[in-house]
């Protein structure tokens, strides 16, 4: 199964190339209980500097989201990218809330910023259970330049248009809001 994922992740970044995107986004999407937290993190990261490195020929990023079960915690991603070599394989924030779980949020965030890349994965603004205005100060203080990819399905709101304006005006809010750390 392995093989056959890092295989069609190939003909993905392929695909990236001949659309014209700049890379993809995987997800290591968890740490099976019956095997070994490290090899899992060892075979992720070699995974990934195989797929990195075979992206590099086509101009892609591997964007890796901190996703699934014990995945999306902070000290596992930096097991994983303390492993990875590619320099084109960067980490997707995803702006769950494990981000503020043990150590919290600023001392996660500053456990993995060196591997940002161009995209961070965010939820509906209008939500209370995420530290949202504190991620932006955050970004804002490393000048971050690249996309926050908005999920808004989780809700299902009736009214597409409407939500999407009320997105646009939570976001524009927590941009005026920002302030140094």
């Amino acid at each position: 199964m392995l093989r056959q994922n890092i295989e069609q992740t190939k003909e993905y970044i392929k695909l990236c190339q001949d659309i014209g995107a700049t890379g993809l986004k995987v997800k290591p999407n968890g740490l099976p209980a019956q095997i070994a937290p490290e090899k899992t993190i060892a075979q992720i990261a070699a995974s990934l500097n195989e797929v990195g490195k075979y992206a590099q020929d086509f101009g892609q990023l591997i964007r890796v989201e901190a996703h699934g079960p014990l995945t999306e915690l902070l000290p596992n991603m930096k097991a994983i990218f303390d492993q990875v070599t590619e320099p084109n394989v960067k980490i997707c924030w995803n702006c769950n809330p494990p981000d503020v779980s043990g150590a919290g949020l600023v001392e996660n965030f500053n456990m993995v910023k060196k591997w940002f890349g161009d995209t961070v994965h965010i939820h509906e603004l209008n939500r209370n259970d995420y530290p949202y205005q504190e991620i932006f100060n955050l970004f804002a203080d490393i000048k971050y330049k690249g996309w926050l990819l908005l999920e808004g399905s989780s809700t299902n709101p009736e009214d597409k248009i409407s939500a999407m304006h009320q997105h646009l005006e939570s976001f524009n809010k927590l941009k005026a809001n920002i302030t140094k750390i």
